[in-house]
């Protein structure tokens, strides 16, 4: 079975399991996201989501309504070792559950073990051991680099290497953590000295994480053509920038507090399984570009390689919340505007022998279409601060101000399956200390 075929639970005649609570079948069959829950008072553990409801597979476990094997790793607290199975071995736990929610026979069993997710706690789903962010969104490299470089914004490297650098995996926080406006240097262009204090240029930036399934050993590269069995699953990114600190402190080495001080993902993991579905040809390259070298070369990858999301960011504002007011979107726009895929950055990454582990997350970086309607940060949208952004109620931005929640939301779909989301990435701004 080749990595992009589905298998047999994404059957179209099979596209739902069974409401257990309430009777009828209204569940999509191709999601069984996981994630790290605590129900009201009690621990954390691993659990599915099933609507709105949460699957313990912790009590599932512990009943020995899962295989054996499973059983150790649905009573950790994390999903590293979930992560770290085969793809037979996910694939056949993923079969397991599908078939305890598709018999109506397990309903009495699996009642007392489901948890409305309003009542429950959701964290970090893994253990991060490293966390390196990517910048593989050609549309907002061009933007930010015509803002730097009008004649040249794209550097000669970016259509020849996936670029990126290693991030701070302990400043992560899971959806709904509360983010704290940064202090730091910045050197306005009129300042003859550098500044301490709070980011007067926060954004946000619209990514995708990539979670780290089977890892390499040290020394051992990723094929292209197997990278994608190193992939579990997928969730929304929110890369948080200090712009004004970025500016002062990229060179020569790149970003640093600027992008240190907390990123904010959603809190469930798309499984690779679940996408399957999903996953449409790369858009062939520009008449022009390179091709890719032979090491980020596979046919497999160019067929099937590309995620079928459309990504979308909304805000909700302090006047916003106060009067009532739904979030307002600023953009949206597809996953497929990455110039390259995500196979292609896993086999980057271990190209020179890193290796990588269960439960490592991968940032695609921003993710913007070619237009203003589909830009994944602030930077973009207001054109570096030159072009504040309407807002309802009279408001305007230009960056962020205290108060400000930013929502990320993606959705999947493909023609004969049923659309599943990734969950919400959202985050206040609070102010600094």
């Amino acid at each position: 079975m080749n990595w992009w075929t589905t298998d047999e639970t994404h059957d179209p005649a099979r596209t739902s399991w069974v409401d257990i609570a309430n009777g009828h079948a209204d569940f999509p069959i191709q999601n069984l996201p996981y994630g790290v829950f605590s129900p009201a008072g009690g621990e954390a553990r691993i659990g599915v989501a099933i609507g709105d409801r949460i699957l313990d597979l912790f009590a599932c476990a512990t009943a020995g309504m899962l295989p054996a094997a499973f059983a150790p790793l649905c009573t950790a607290g994390t999903l590293n070792g979930l992560m770290a199975l085969s793809v037979a071995d996910r694939r056949a736990l993923r079969h397991r559950l599908s078939d305890l929610l598709s018999d109506p026979a397990h309903a009495d069993r699996l009642m007392p073990l489901l948890h409305h997710t309003a009542d429950c706690t959701l964290h970090l789903p893994a253990h991060i051991g490293d966390y390196s962010d990517f910048y593989v969104g050609i549309h907002h490299a061009t933007n930010i680099g015509r803002q730097f470089r009008p004649d040249n914004p794209l550097l000669p490297n970016y259509k020849y290497v996936p670029i990126g650098y290693h991030g701070r995996a302990s400043s992560i926080r899971p959806s709904g953590v509360a983010l704290r406006r940064p202090v730091g240097q910045r050197k306005p262009p009129e300042a003859d000295a550098p500044l301490v204090g709070p980011s007067a240029r926060l954004d946000y930036e619209l990514e995708l994480g990539v979670w780290i399934g089977a890892g390499n050993a040290l020394g051992t590269p990723i094929p292209i053509a197997q990278a994608a069995d190193h992939v579990a699953g997928f969730c929304l990114l929110n890369d948080w920038s200090a712009r004004d600190f970025q500016a002062w402190e990229y060179q020569p080495l790149g970003p640093f507090l600027s992008k240190s001080f907390q990123s904010t993902i959603s809190p469930w993991v798309v499984t690779s399984e679940a996408m399957a579905p999903f996953r449409p040809a790369q858009p062939p390259r520009p008449a022009g570009d390179p091709a890719p070298l032979p090491y980020l070369s596979d046919p497999d990858d160019q067929a099937h390689g590309a995620l079928g999301l459309t990504l979308e960011v909304l805000i909700l504002t302090a006047a916003m919340r106060a009067r009532g007011d739904a979030p307002f979107r600023l953009s949206s726009g597809p996953a497929s505007n990455m110039y390259w895929t995500v196979q292609q950055i896993v086999t980057h990454h271990a190209s020179n022998g890193c290796n990588l582990n269960p439960g490592d997350l991968l940032g695609s970086g921003t993710i913007s279409a070619p237009d203003r309607s589909g830009y994944g940060s602030l930077i973009e949208l207001s054109v570096g601060g030159k072009e504040p952004i309407a807002l309802p109620g009279g408001e305007s931005r230009t960056f962020l101000e205290d108060g400000d929640e930013i929502i990320l939301r993606a959705q999947a779909s493909a023609p004969g399956f049923m659309p599943i989301g990734l969950g919400e990435c959202r985050a206040m701004v609070m102010p600094a200390l």
